[in-house]
């Protein structure tokens, strides 16, 4: 089992995928609870914001892959 030192750009990263998750999830939620009655206005309007999200998931879990350094006291 190794421990790892978590930096600031760990937490950064924490925070922008927890933020992005949210984003996605209220996007999600407005796009399935609220349908329009055409079916393709909402996906016109949210695929950016959709888009969007998933970037900054993907950026958020990179930060967080790299803002880790193994400890020399691994066990």
């Amino acid at each position: 089992m190794s421990r790892s030192e978590r930096t600031s750009v760990f937490w950064v990263g924490l925070i922008i995928l927890g933020l992005a998750s949210v984003a996605l999830f209220a996007i999600l939620w407005f796009l399935f609870v609220f349908p329009s009655r055409y079916w393709y206005e909402p996906l016109k309007v949210m695929t950016p914001l959709i888009v969007g999200s998933l970037v900054f998931i993907v950026i958020g879990l990179y930060m967080m892959k790299s803002g880790t350094k193994k400890s020399l006291l691994s066990l």
